[in-house]
């Protein structure tokens, strides 16, 4: 069964009652179904089904129930090969893809520079190509300022002012071997107590070792 399509991204919809392909954009993927072309296999054989049961039916009235199972029988055999595909039928199919080929080409363009098929959201119809190959000026242009906006929001941001605090970086040393003491209540290096004592006289904080404040001269508790 030859079968080769126009393009590679196509999905056969066909049934036992007909048939049916959509075929899709090589570039965004979208697809356009062809129309339903209803199998004569199908009718004939739901034609020969339903003579059968009739023959069948009045076969058993008039009690000739062998002439009703010779023509029942003749009509289960085409069923039979219409459930397994007939022959007759995968000929329909084949003629009914090219009808759905030709019908389907002409919602798509075939870009002569990639080769690919493409539906109308991705052809420039101005130079004859995919927009991959020729992107459309305007689309280009819009993105293009878009960028730029955003560029210059940036930069303007970056030249606006939005911090008017000072940074400072405090860092406490211990008063006892003069070195880093860390954040806690003791030192980390040495250990020694980092509590502050207030003056009762001025209200100056001093460090828990020491025995006088550094500002009145006060004795410290």
């Amino acid at each position: 069964m030859n079968m080769q399509a126009f393009t590679s991204n196509f999905t056969d919809n066909s049934t036992e009652a007909g048939f049916q392909f959509t075929f899709y954009c090589d570039m965004c993927k979208d697809g356009y179904k062809t129309r339903f072309i209803e199998s004569s296999t199908y009718k004939k054989g739901q034609k020969m089904k339903g003579l059968g049961n009739a023959a069948r039916i009045g076969a058993s009235l008039l009690g000739k129930h062998s002439a009703g199972w010779q023509i029942d029988r003749a009509a289960n055999v085409i069923t039979g090969r219409f459930k397994g595909m007939s022959p007759e039928w995968h000929r329909e199919h084949e003629q009914a893809f090219q009808i759905a080929q030709n019908e389907g080409k002409g919602h798509f363009h075939r870009c002569p520079k990639c080769s690919k098929w493409v539906c109308e959201v991705d052809w420039n119809e101005e130079e004859g190509l995919c927009i991959k190959d020729a992107p459309r000026m305007n689309v280009e242009i819009a993105s293009a300022r878009s960028n730029k906006m955003v560029k210059d929001i940036q930069e303007k941001a970056g030249q606006t002012r939005v911090f008017d605090g000072e940074i400072e970086s405090k860092q406490t040393i211990c008063p006892n071997c003069s070195k880093p003491s860390g954040s806690g209540k003791f030192c980390n290096n040495c250990g020694s107590n980092l509590s502050l004592v207030e003056c009762e006289r001025c209200g100056t904080k001093s460090s828990a070792d020491s025995r006088f404040c550094g500002e009145c001269g006060n004795r410290l508790e």
